[in-house]
């Protein structure tokens, strides 16, 4: 029997990354996961900024990040001015808040193709994962390594495989879209 192991690990960081990418898509309400790729310089590192204060919700549009170093306030305003997050920071002093503006239709429709590009690219990248599987099964029936049945039940259990992931991306896809759309 051929073991798969090293390539359904393979797919599912596959539809870990996609959860990543839609973490990033602005869906109009506050999520701190729009946050995970802005970087601050904190003592010569760059690091992300929810492991430098705190990141609060007191309400549906609003994100509160409090930073456990006051001086830091400045900069966490600046490294999010250049993160292309589309939001305007305000800082009082003591804490930044970030008020996420309702998305027009318009807007809706730019980030639900978005979100469609990258279910595409994952889509893509398990299927690369299969034929990379694939090769791997034809190099085991060369090696005479199993029979001509095996080789056929390994290719279809794969297929099986790729057509559950790319089911689960698909999945991913309509939740995230149905998020984006909703008012």
């Amino acid at each position: 029997m051929v073991d798969f192991k090293e390539f359904t690990r393979k797919m599912e960081k596959t539809l870990e990354h996609l959860q990543e990418e839609f973490g990033a898509v602005r869906a109009g309400r506050a999520n701190a996961r729009v946050l995970d790729r802005v970087m601050v310089e904190y003592y010569g590192v760059d690091t992300p900024v929810g492991q430098v204060g705190s990141i609060s919700s007191p309400d549906p549009r609003t994100l509160v990040i409090q930073p456990w170093d006051a001086s830091l306030l400045r900069k966490i305003e600046k490294a999010i001015q250049v993160s292309n997050l589309g939001i305007n920071p305000q800082n009082d002093g003591r804490v930044i808040r970030l008020s996420f503006p309702q998305l027009t239709e318009e807007r809706r429709l730019d980030l639900s193709k978005q979100v469609k590009k990258y279910t595409e690219d994952a889509k893509v990248a398990v299927r690369n994962i299969r034929r990379d599987a694939m090769d791997y099964i034809k190099a085991l029936k060369k090696k005479s390594e199993i029979t001509e049945d095996d080789q056929k039940t390994a290719e279809k259990d794969l297929q099986d495989l790729t057509d559950k992931y790319i089911k689960k991306a698909d999945e991913a896809c309509a939740v995230k879209e149905k998020e984006l759309m909703e008012l």
